[in-house]
């Protein structure tokens, strides 16, 4: 199974360390994938910045690269505040692109989702949604602190 990763360009320094340790594991939003068969990244890259520059031609280049599912990376839903846009980038690229899109990729670090559940961020059931994948248990959850 081959994956592109699309990051909050806020962090685009990032080395992708808590990805890439979720992917191996199959932790998060990768415990959809068996962990029989092999996954490889074949494309990491940010958003561009606000308001997704690179949302619109990313995931055509992942694809040429054998993408067969886009993964939009867990800070942007735990930074601060929570892309505003990711909805729209899910069905951007599930319409435009036609390819399976996924919430998150590491799970929430705890130290993030104890002051987000303190803000109200993810009260509704959008974001309910978005977080499911990598919600998690609070022991995994501290793991990635």
């Amino acid at each position: 199974m081959k994956i592109g990763i699309i990051i909050c360009d806020r962090y685009r320094s990032c080395a992708g360390g808590k990805c890439f340790r979720a992917m191996q594991n199959r932790e998060g939003a990768f415990d959809i994938y068996s962990k029989d068969k092999p996954l490889e990244i074949v494309g990491y890259t940010s958003c561009g910045g606000c308001p997704g520059g690179n949302i619109e031609y990313t995931p055509e280049e992942m694809i040429k690269n054998g993408a067969e599912a886009i993964h939009f990376a867990t800070g942007l839903i735990v930074g601060y505040p929570p892309c505003p846009n990711i909805s729209y980038f899910k069905q951007f690229i599930e319409d435009k692109y036609k390819i399976k899109t996924v919430f998150g990729t590491h799970p929430i670090p705890q130290k993030y989702f104890i002051t987000h559940n303190s803000l109200g961020t993810w009260e509704s059931e959008e974001w309910q949604e978005m977080i499911r994948p990598t919600l998690v248990n609070e022991d995994l959850r501290r793991a990635y602190d």
